[in-house]
């Protein structure tokens, strides 16, 4: 076995046939190695890469054993907002309300995980179909992470299009809630306030470097739907 798809790919059948069973010390990196014929960096990869799904549990100095309770995981990946409209059969439309840099309050400097007093880059925009309000995008970037965030023309280009081609990131977290509509979201998405809508928070980083956090609310009755 040469490629570290083909040692996941025997490692996984290994799982599921219970040769290693879960809670079993698996053999070390350098001995499996020597079985497939391979460089204990492409083993590596094949485990990091289950791990990652869950089905490993890797500790340092421990060994990796096969996962006792495995849980699946989902892989979410970032969407672009203005294909999500369009794969819906709508117009996507795009209206910057207000753009400006300065400091962030303390609930966005805990998010981001910076120092007081540190300049962002704080972004309100409206994302339309057909026409009509679809969702509220408001956005803080970090220019210090992201070079270029200071000068972007995002009355041409919205912040969610401009940083997935322009700002690398390696993880983040999501959280989804239905929450009553502030007047002035709302207002904005053309709904009576204090309606429920679907609310996305995410925060992105560049290993530890925070990239952006942004609060998505969207109209009421949004359907939001994912592959597992």
């Amino acid at each position: 076995m040469n490629s570290w798809q083909e040692i996941h790919d025997e490692v996984l059948r290994r799982i599921h046939t219970r040769q290693w069973k879960p809670g079993d010390l698996i053999p070390n990196e350098t001995d499996l190695a020597r079985e497939f014929g391979c460089a204990r960096a492409t083993v590596n990869r094949a485990l990091r890469t289950l791990a990652e799904t869950g089905l490993l549990d890797r500790r340092r100095k421990a060994g990796t054993r096969v996962t006792l309770h495995p849980v699946g995981k989902a892989v979410i990946e970032i969407p672009l907002i203005r294909r999500d409209i369009e794969d819906r059969g709508a117009r996507y439309g795009y209206r910057l309300i207000s753009r400006q840099i300065g400091p962030a309050p303390p609930s966005i400097r805990a998010a981001l995980r910076i120092e007081t007093g540190t300049p962002l880059v704080h972004l309100l925009a409206c994302h339309l179909a057909d026409a009509r309000p679809y969702l509220l995008e408001d956005r803080w970037i970090n220019p210090a992470v992201v070079p270029g965030a200071e000068t972007a023309d995002f009355t041409r280009i919205s912040a969610n299009e401009w940083l997935l081609t322009h700002a690398p990131y390696t993880h983040g977290d999501l959280t989804i809630a239905a929450e009553p509509l502030p007047p002035q979201t709302a207002a904005a998405l053309q709904v009576a306030a204090g309606e429920a809508g679907l609310v996305l928070t995410r925060t992105t980083w560049d290993h530890t470097a925070a990239v952006t956090t942004v609060r998505l609310s969207h109209r009421p009755g949004h359907l939001l739907h994912s592959a597992l």
